[in-house]
């Protein structure tokens, strides 16, 4: 252990408190605004949806949270954690643990510490009591042992652990502002797609591309070899993920009708429908039928109708107009043919494809450093507290 740190229980250095139990047909007293444990994010207490219940006076104390408390989930996500930071008080209830500090341990401090445990896995397998629904209860939680640094190097730990979360989200936010100025230049380059006011000739997308969906899968039939194949999870908004692949049986007969190439725009059908991106491989890969394929005929080009279809999403048309069901939502091929799509030279969408290539290539580099940045703080993270 490093010199004047000392090991101690969580209880050692601070009082805890579960928040009141609620029961609607027996409570009295004043309604009262009061967090729950949809409140607690990771160190952010989200305010948009609060809650009420009635509230004695005599309980307003007791079950009052105060400038840096310390909240910690009991139950669902087990040890999310985040301080109360404001002026004014506020009312909690018993899904949260209130953790008060005796003031040799900052709450900060105390609040990276739990991520450190909960990222290692070690809060839920050590702490969490429960077989299929775990919970932090008050005797876990207090006795979570705590490395207790001179309050000076806590502080010092906790500058330089927060320095590195600001870069991280300011490169996150970053990112952002690539994603919107695309979208920017689509507007300032093409117009508004839906009203078209820059007059564009408009055509139905089965006129500019032809479109199949990928192959029904049923295992207890399907023969072949044993495949690698794309479905809806690998299809995000601008981006195929290949991190999780599944796999399934293909005959050879089945290659070339089930296979996407380069260029080709994959759409799903259900879901979140129309999310779509473009196929940028030059090896092909199988595709099931969660997936529509967009192969065009010259007209367009797939970056520009991916932003169409964006903007259709973004507006709300392409679920309201185009999505088929009540409940489940399916963009079926025939609706997704009668969508209308503006046609502006080829010369212009080209010249949006290059603008649009330039900002990957910053977004790519951003990546790399939020990637690098991140393996700096799990780094810094570790040091400190494994």
């Amino acid at each position: 252990m490093r010199d004047g740190w000392e090991i101690k229980k969580l209880g050692d250095v601070c009082e805890s408190d579960l928040g009141k139990t609620l029961n609607q047909a027996t409570d009295t007293g004043e309604l009262q605004p009061y967090l729950c444990a949809i409140n607690v994010l990771w160190d952010r207490i989200e305010l948009s949806t609060v809650k009420q219940t009635k509230f004695e006076k005599s309980e307003m104390e007791r079950y009052s949270v105060r400038k840096g408390d310390l909240l910690i989930c009991e139950g669902g996500d087990i040890g999310r954690a985040a301080i109360w930071d404001k002026e004014e008080p506020m009312l909690y209830q018993n899904a949260l643990h209130r953790v008060r500090f005796d003031g040799s341990v900052l709450p900060r401090f105390c609040l990276l510490y739990l991520r450190s445990l909960k990222d290692a896995g070690i809060l839920d397998s050590r702490y969490g009591k429960g077989v299929t629904i775990k919970h932090l209860v008050k005797s876990s939680l207090l006795s979570i042992p705590i490395p207790v640094p001179p309050l000076s190097e806590q502080e010092r730990i906790v500058a330089e652990l927060d320095c590195l979360s600001s870069i991280i989200e300011k490169q996150k936010q970053q990112l952002k502002e690539y994603d919107t100025l695309a979208q920017s230049i689509f507007y300032d380059m093409f117009g508004d797609p839906i009203t078209n006011d820059k007059g564009w000739e408009i055509k139905k997308l089965e006129e500019v591309c032809e479109s199949d969906l990928g192959k029904t899968l049923n295992k207890s039939i399907d023969t072949g070899d044993l495949l690698p194949y794309l479905c809806s999870i690998n299809v995000l908004w601008g981006k195929v993920e290949l991190s999780v692949l599944k796999e399934a049986r293909f005959e050879p007969t089945e290659i070339e009708r089930y296979s996407v190439k380069k260029g080709d725009l994959l759409v799903c059908e259900g879901g979140d429908i129309g999310r779509a991106a473009i196929w940028e491989s030059d090896s092909s890969m199988l595709y099931q039928n969660a997936l529509h394929r967009l192969r065009f005929k010259g007209t367009i080009l797939p970056i520009y109708c991916l932003f169409n279809l964006k903007h259709l999403k973004d507006c709300g048309d392409l679920d309201s107009k185009y999505g088929k069901g009540v409940t489940i939502k399916h963009l079926v091929k025939s609706s997704l043919y009668s969508i209308p799509i503006p046609v502006p030279p080829l010369t212009l969408q080209q010249q949006f494809a290059e603008k649009i290539e330039a900002i990957e290539k910053q977004k790519a580099i951003l990546k790399k450093n939020i990637e690098e940045t991140e393996l700096l703080f799990n780094s810094r993270m570790d040091y400190y507290f494994n």
